[in-house]
């Protein structure tokens, strides 16, 4: 039985339906809605920036290292220009170096630790309780993990008193969730671009050169792993970025999360049925039928980007054309292919376009293959009653008109230099099927 490709249908009015061919979600441009402004405008003039020598804007900056988390990591960008990992940071050295990246417990989490507690029975693994235990024995450790936990369970409405009595009789377990929880930051280490003297030159993920922005995916990466390993009851681990409040970040200050959960979602399961019905349906009804209507955005050798139909708003979508489908069994040159095409596609988006960027792939131990993926979402649409009542969005930027200039910038950002190179328009040599996931 073939896949059902994605629908792309033109009305003699102008309207563009086009459906996913995995999530089967209706998306409708209409011709008068792209009138409305499609990126997110300025409404307040930039303000100048106070001269800093070390940055303090937000708490996930480096002058307020110890108002976040304890560091279960760092990426350090060496004299030689490499970078050096050090794990599991103790807090007499976390000024000692300028943090690249930074790996911290999430303060808010969604998965919480008191979940695997109470549901699966966990406890900090022995490298897990190591740490813990050699951090609450240095006064500055202890007194960190206190004024943390006073501010969040300030923050959840305890009264002072309560706080007070529980920071001085702390129960059994109390401190487990910076050492043991599931729902990780990673912070960059800058706020605003080198050399920023307007609020708006923040520091995005299209900002860093290739080469930064490949250790930060990687360290995303090495994170997923750690969690997993220090928790057998982890099934998949959720890993996805949110640039800007208006695309649900908290600090408009770079980081990704990651998060461990003991299931994947309907959003992986859709992948996995459509793969399971159809080993191929990822090139045939995703990149050929892309190619087949002109909506692939750009190539290299480990992947291919495409103006991918059937999203509530204008998406690239990055996929791996490696034999692997699981990310951590790509070699380090297909990993880094990868975060160039990523890398590029956050450059052409620029600063002020909010967006999110989530990461697909098939849980460990499936026998269902799909390629690993990741999808870009520029959030300047905003879904109201319309799309509540019918389930049909729209989307008033077509799939092709957002690849023409996504092209553009790219064209723009290469002859610049800003981007690794990649391959755009008649350059790229993409045969049917490109995609080798399914050929293990």
């Amino acid at each position: 039985m073939a896949p059902t490709l994605g629908s792309y249908t033109s009305l003699p009015d102008g309207t563009l339906r086009h459906v996913h061919p995995i999530t089967g979600t209706e998306v409708w441009a209409v011709p008068s809605r792209a009138l409305r402004p499609f990126v997110n405008r300025q409404t307040i003039p930039p303000k100048v920036l106070p001269r800093q020598e070390r940055e303090d804007h937000c708490d996930f900056c480096e002058t307020n290292y110890l108002r976040t988390p304890p560091e279960r990591a760092r990426l350090v960008r060496t004299a030689q220009g490499r970078f050096e990992l050090l794990e599991r940071l103790d807090p007499d050295s976390v000024k000692f170096s300028k943090a690249s990246f930074r790996r911290l417990a999430n303060l808010f989490e969604i998965v919480t630790y008191d979940y695997w507690v109470q549901n699966h029975q966990v406890t900090l693994s022995p490298t897990q309780a190591r740490w813990k235990k050699n951090y609450l024995e240095n006064p500055k450790g202890l007194s960190h993990v206190q004024e943390l936990m006073r501010t969040k369970l300030a923050l959840a409405g305890k009264p002072s008193g309560e706080i007070d009595a529980l920071l001085l009789a702390p129960p059994e377990g109390f401190y487990d969730w910076f050492f043991g929880g599931t729902h990780e930051v990673l912070a960059a280490g800058r706020h605003f671009r080198p050399g920023a003297d307007r609020d708006d030159q923040l520091f995005y993920s299209g900002e860093m050169t290739p080469e930064e922005h490949a250790a930060y995916l990687n360290f995303a990466l090495e994170a997923a792993l750690d969690i997993r390993s220090n928790n057998g009851k982890i099934r998949y681990v959720a890993i996805f970025q949110n640039w800007l409040k208006a695309a649900g970040a908290s600090f408009d200050h770079l980081h990704k999360q990651v998060i461990g959960m003991d299931q994947w979602g309907p959003g992986v399961e859709a992948r996995l049925q459509k793969a399971k019905g159809y080993p191929n349906i990822f090139n045939e009804a995703l990149v050929d039928f892309s190619a087949e209507k002109d909506l692939i955005v750009a190539e290299n050798d480990h992947g291919v980007v495409l103006s991918e139909i059937g999203h509530p708003y204008p998406t690239l979508a990055v996929y791996s054309k490696s034999r692997a489908a699981h990310p951590w069994d790509h070699s380090s040159e297909e990993i880094r292919g990868i975060s160039d095409l990523v890398h590029a596609c956050h450059a052409a988006a620029g600063p002020q376009v909010p967006c999110n960027e989530a990461w697909f792939y098939a849980p460990w131990g499936s026998p269902t293959r799909f390629p690993w993926h990741i999808l870009i979402h520029w959030r300047t649409v905003t879904s109201a009653g319309f799309e509540a009542d019918t389930q049909i969005f729209v989307n008033p930027v077509p799939p092709a008109a957002f690849k023409e200039q996504i092209t553009s910038k790219l064209s723009d950002l290469r002859s610049r230099g800003r981007i690794s190179n990649l391959r755009l328009g008649k350059e790229m040599t993409l045969k049917p099927s490109p995609l080798l996931y399914n050929r293990a």
